[in-house]
């Protein structure tokens, strides 16, 4: 199961940003991301254009995106991009964000983690946010996952 979020992210002395992710819900890895300045429909299809350059466009025959009914999620478009990468998308029922809560999960330990808020631009910003998603991935340590990284509990998946 593959999930997807937008947050916002006021840097700069209230200026917004808008983070949007995908996640692994096996993993936790972060497997694309997509930092912008505008909540137009394009800061999703940046997303799906990495997350397909990131698994090569190779997804599993059942893969399963989900996502909340936001606007982005249930824009026919995004739908049509969807189900041409051969994924079948999934929303929550409204009001129930419980089913996604380990995309809300993530975006709540950036926030509590990192210092964004004191960024001073927006390139200054998303270098922060690539090296968290960088470290996440990477080097930190999950209990839920065997005390392994997202990246390193993959590896032990493939392996088995």
């Amino acid at each position: 199961m593959l999930l997807t979020d937008i947050t916002y992210l006021y840097y700069a002395n209230g200026q917004k940003a808008y983070l949007s992710c995908v996640k692994d819900g096996s993993t936790n890895e972060i497997l694309a991301h997509y930092l912008s300045t505008s909540l137009k429909m394009n800061i999703v299809y940046r997303t799906l254009g990495r997350l397909k350059e990131a698994m090569q466009n190779h997804f599993h025959p059942e893969a399963i995106l989900h996502s909340d009914q936001g606007f982005h999620y249930t824009h026919p478009l995004f739908q049509k991009r969807v189900k041409k990468l051969n994924i079948t998308q999934s929303m929550s029922r409204k009001g129930n964000c419980w089913d996604n809560a380990t995309m809300e999960s993530f975006f709540g330990h950036f926030k509590d983690e990192v210092d964004y808020k004191e960024c001073t631009s927006f390139i200054e910003l998303k270098q922060m946010v690539n090296s968290y998603i960088e470290e996440y991935n990477n080097h930190r340590y999950q209990w839920g996952l065997k005390k392994m990284t997202p990246v390193q509990y993959r590896g032990h998946l493939l392996a088995a």
